[in-house]
């Protein structure tokens, strides 16, 4: 549940509400994405229990994903986004320093993924925010914003811990 620790209600769209409610029922995991062999899409992939690793180029940060063997590009280099985005469960994502804070800004998502297990929907405006924040050596807090007005009415925010697994 990604709005687990979220102190408001999740914002919900009538119908998106709806969706989700018969999601959480338990009938209808069959449904799910990664039930089906497909990718988890973000920002669910980022809590899946399989780890997950950030390299980082001069040019642009790769996110590599050991759940469906999935990767990420994060570009780095201060391009444009692209107005025509062929749509992707992984989205499109620029990324940039803010401060010790790296900030990824995704778009151009397919709106098939859910975002997390419980079901929450996506649709293709969905547009995430993710910050990663390292606290200390092994630590690291990954604050996610879900912009997505066609789903929800306004945007919200999770902050997930993220832990260094070692070997």
């Amino acid at each position: 549940n990604i709005a687990a620790d979220l102190k408001t209600e999740v914002p919900f769209q009538p119908w998106a509400k709806t969706l989700y409610d018969q999601r959480t029922d338990g009938s209808h995991s069959k449904e799910d994405p990664d039930a089906n062999c497909l990718p988890q899409g973000v920002p669910k992939i980022d809590a899946a229990p399989a780890p997950w690793k950030i390299v980082q180029t001069p040019g642009y940060i790769v996110i590599v994903y050991e759940a469906f063997n999935l990767w990420r590009q994060v570009f780095m280099d201060g391009r444009e986004r692209a107005a025509d985005l062929n749509p992707s469960w992984m989205g499109y994502s620029l990324g940039k320093w803010d401060g010790d804070t790296l900030v990824v800004d995704t778009r151009g998502f397919n709106g098939k993924a859910w975002l997390d297990q419980l079901g929450k929907p996506s649709t293709d405006a969905l547009h995430v925010i993710e910050r990663f924040h390292r606290k200390d050596y092994g630590h690291m807090d990954l604050t996610i914003t879900i912009d997505d007005p066609k789903a929800y009415t306004k945007q919200w925010t999770v902050v997930e811990p993220v832990h260094l697994l070692p070997d």
